[in-house]
């Protein structure tokens, strides 16, 4: 084997990859909203969960993307973790579209010979000035460049049977029994980390089992190890990730490992009964037979090969997820105690929950798991104002320090939030976004922006409360009342604000009269209680210094409805539809 033809077989491996990710990407623009809601609304029980992992997957051609958009529903409570479980074994079956659509394809029908003439066809389909068409320009450039890369990998591998040594050294490997199982299990797994793509394995697989490199039941082992290939590299995504994507992950090991333990243990018998499947369904050669030898990809023995390979692989899936569906409630519980959530929830509030592993291949789907971070941040911030109020209530002492310093570990944590938010949406900004999402993400930083002008809020009625304590001064029971009544109707803008994030999430926000009516609330009872304190003062009833400070926390709490209008004003900019 040539340099030229190692660096054309990597050339041709890249170009694979590269056209599954944009055949991936260009699916999941064109129809990722209307997945997500589909993902949301059918799985209300295991089997609904499993068929719409299967749906999902089999659409967008990526039982990653599936598995994150999962993680974040169930971070966002609009799935249970036993729910997101069995959507990950319908991903798992759905995935296994690929590897037919490769053999039938890119093997028997060699879509490669209109894989040029499609690739005119997604040019002039990514130059309209419609997003969706642009979208499926470049779902087209994708397909072409994934059966085109395919077909150069099929011409730059050497036949084998043409080197006799080679041959013999390669079959040298499969000599050793189960040990060659094993060697093939860990091979796949390995090269399935390498790539980053269980799909590219598995091409990989099916030319090398074409070519003649390797016997039926290696290529079968190779596919178990893919499974379990895939697996890890899930896991190291969720490293950096919040507990419920490390539980999630888990889920996916447990899942595919049990499948691999029973597949080795029943090895021969498993083969068998593929190898029949495969010789009644298509009235093929049985590829698991003891005199099977693959004879071309062109022969019956080739084809038989190929589907027996995709049969495995989808048999694997669907039997495991047969088995393992009913415990996915058990399965829920093992990760659970396994994946141990952190002593101190308090420290995991402050931590990224939906954008710490990176944002996800489109930034449509970006834009959306960076929204669910807003609502999060959104929520820490309206903590922050909770302890405002109860350090009101809390005249001095120890009590107040401990809430003052609260305060200022919210503001700063408010600080780091923006800036992590702000520092994802750059990275999103910087690929090529529709006009829609760029008015999402223009909204979101004004937005997060706003979220940190209400923590510096919060954090400025303790600095206010610490300067009344040093020069000694105290609030009266009405005064204090007041203050309550100011800090509630403040916690009830917070509601509204809140459920207009989610309702603009859910894409259901129509207008926002509700937010304005929250800030009028405030607004009408700041100016009641700054008219009745002055009045007071005029009269010599109030002591000057003390209404001063009292004045200075009710217009704090005012611009804090400020914030939260703005809010709202820059949600119906971005993400009502006009």
């Amino acid at each position: 084997m040539s340099i030229l033809q190692v660096f054309t077989l990597l050339g041709a491996l890249g170009m694979f990859l590269y056209g599954m990710n944009l055949m991936s990407s260009g699916l999941q623009k064109a129809a990722g909203d209307r997945l997500r809601g589909f993902l949301s609304a059918m799985t209300s029980n295991p089997f609904k969960g499993v068929m719409t992992g299967v749906g999902v997957t089999s659409i967008i051609q990526s039982s990653s993307a599936t598995t994150v958009m999962v993680v974040s529903f169930v971070n966002a409570g609009l799935l249970t973790l036993t729910q997101a479980i069995s959507v990950i074994m319908g991903a798992n079956i759905g995935t296994t579209v690929t590897a037919w659509m490769v053999a039938w394809l890119g093997f028997k029908a060699d879509i490669s010979i209109l894989a040029v003439p499609l690739m005119f066809l997604g040019f002039l389909f990514s130059n309209s000035k419609k997003d969706n068409r642009r979208n499926i320009g470049e779902l087209i450039a994708g397909f072409s460049l994934l059966f085109l890369g395919l077909s150069f990998m099929k011409d730059s591998v050497p036949d084998l049977r043409q080197t006799p040594e080679v041959l013999e050294f390669v079959s040298a490997w499969s000599s050793h029994g189960f040990g060659s199982v094993l060697l093939f299990l860990a091979f796949g797994t390995i090269l399935t980390l390498v790539l980053q793509s269980s799909s590219a394995t598995m091409a990989i697989t099916l030319i090398m089992l074409s070519m003649g490199w390797i016997p039926f039941a290696m290529a079968c082992a190779m596919v178990l190890g893919e499974n379990i290939g895939t697996t890890i590299t899930a896991n190291i995504a969720a490293s950096v990730g919040n507990t419920q994507a490390k539980r999630a992950a888990m889920s996916h090991t447990i899942f595919n490992l049990f499948g691999v333990i029973w597949a080795l243990v029943l090895f021969r018998p498993f083969l068998s009964l593929v190898g029949s499947v495969t010789e009644n369904l298509f009235g093929l050669p049985n590829p698991a037979a003891e005199d099977f030898a693959v004879a071309g990809s062109s022969s019956a023995e080739g084809t038989a090969a190929l589907y027996g390979l995709s049969m495995l692989h989808t048999m694997f899936n669907v039997i495991n997820t047969l088995l393992l569906v009913w415990l996915t409630k058990w399965i829920a519980k093992a990760v659970t105690w396994i994946v141990r959530a952190p002593e101190n929830q308090e420290k995991e509030v402050f931590k990224l929950k939906y954008i710490s592993a990176g944002h996800l291949a489109t930034p449509e789907l970006s834009v959306e798991q960076a929204f669910e971070e807003v609502i999060h941040f959104a929520q820490i911030s309206k903590n922050g104002a909770e302890y405002a109020k109860e350090a009101i209530n809390q005249a001095d002492g120890d009590g107040f320090e401990a809430l003052r310093e609260k305060l200022v570990k919210y503001e700063d944590i408010s600080d780091r939030v923006e800036y992590e938010i702000a520092s994802f949406l750059n990275g999103v900004s910087a690929e090529e976004v529709s006009e829609s999402t760029s008015n999402k993400i223009k909204a979101v930083y004004k937005i997060i922006g706003e979220l940190e002008s209400l923590g510096d809020s919060a954090e400025t009625i303790g600095r206010i409360l610490s300067r009344k304590n040093i020069h000694k001064k105290s609030f009266d029971s009405e005064a204090v009342a007041n203050l309550n009544a100011m800090a509630d109707a403040v916690a009830a803008a917070y509601d509204v604000m809140i459920a207009n994030l989610m309702a603009a999430h859910r894409d259901e926000l129509v207008d926002i009269t509700n937010a304005y009516n929250a800030e009028e609330r405030i607004n009408t009872l700041r100016n009641n209680y700054r008219d009745a304190v002055i009045e007071d003062m005029d009269n010599g009833n109030k002591n000057y210094q003390t209404s001063v400070y009292y004045m200075d926390i009710m217009n704090a709490y005012e611009r804090m409805g400020d914030f939260m209008i703005n809010v709202s004003q820059d949600l119906e900019r971005g993400f009502v539809h006009k």
